[in-house]
């Protein structure tokens, strides 16, 4: 699944701007307005990167910046900053409140599109390669292609988005409506049971010569790929 930004920003022209060039490198986004949706977008969708406008309506991009910094779940976000606002005492004060980076309009696309990436890149590696790891499995994500221990996995698409999700962050735990939504799209109805029939369709495939299961069931919360368990 390609990288999810969030687009905050409630000049209409300059989000549709955004949203253009952003998805036309493969990212899928979101465009909200205001400050106090994008806060409840960012609990809901969980994006990977959050591209703020520094003046909003109600909550300004500041404030949402340092209030997703203050949560545990968010505190890594990555986030850039963009404001009209050029002086040096503001550029300090937008990383100051927790940004990665800070861009001032107006601004070149392909200046943002090059920022994102390298945002991405520091804080989630896996999402900005071409292929994942984790212990003994590989995937090649140009390639489309999965080994485990050297051999050749053969799975289904399903199966192959559900393993990159849990692949791209090991250890966390996913919930089933999480994996529905990453996997499956919201704009699709699948019933919550159908996420483990795929999961016992993985765990089937990936079983090669009786290698460990590293899909660990979480009670009462989902699935996570984790071989310390």
């Amino acid at each position: 699944m390609e990288p999810l930004v969030l687009i905050v920003e409630d000049e209409p022209p300059l989000a549709e701007l955004v949203r253009y060039n952003i998805e036309k490198e493969g990212f899928r986004t979101l465009c909200v307005g205001d400050g106090e949706e994008a806060m409840l977008l960012v609990e809901e969708e969980e994006p990977d990167l959050v591209i703020l406008d520094w003046m909003l309506p109600g909550l300004s991009g500041i404030e949402v910046c340092r209030r997703l910094r203050e949560r545990k779940s968010t505190k890594s976000l990555p986030i850039i900053m963009l404001t009209a606002r050029g002086e040096e005492s503001d550029r300090i004060r937008g990383l100051d409140s927790g940004a990665d980076d800070y861009i001032v309009k107006p601004f070149s696309p392909n200046e943002l599109l090059a920022r994102a990436k390298a945002v991405l890149r520091r804080s989630s590696p896996a999402l900005a390669q071409d292929k994942l790891s984790y212990e003994d499995i590989s995937m090649d994500l140009t390639e489309h292609k999965v080994l485990r221990d050297e051999i050749p996995v053969h799975l289904g698409p399903t199966e192959y988005r559900l393993l990159r999700v849990l692949m791209e962050r090991p250890g966390r735990v996913f919930s089933r409506e999480q994996l529905l939504d990453k996997v499956w799209g919201r704009d699709i109805h699948v019933e919550v049971r159908t996420v483990d029939v795929h999961i016992r369709r993985l765990r089937k495939a990936l079983s090669i010569n009786d290698r460990p299961d590293f899909i660990r069931t979480v009670r009462a919360a989902g699935y996570s790929l984790d071989s310390t368990v």
